[in-house]
């Protein structure tokens, strides 16, 4: 049987942590940024972790995680 493929989308925007769980990076943070407060912007580059809901689809795009 031949390895699985890992999505090159996915592997560029998730990272797995030690107790394997998904860390992901938050959205709106890239442009239209003169409106939002310094406290928002700055929240929004902190990595946050993937919802529990989520997990199985991520880990599904992620064989090798």
């Amino acid at each position: 049987m031949p390895k699985m493929k890992s999505n090159s989308g996915a592997k560029k925007r998730f990272k797995f942590t030690g107790s394997g769980k998904i860390k992901r990076k938050k959205a709106y943070k890239s442009h239209i940024l003169t409106k939002k407060s310094s406290k928002r912007k700055r929240k929004l580059g902190k990595d946050t972790l993937v919802h529990v809901a989520d997990e199985k689809s991520v880990k599904a795009l992620l064989p090798y995680g």
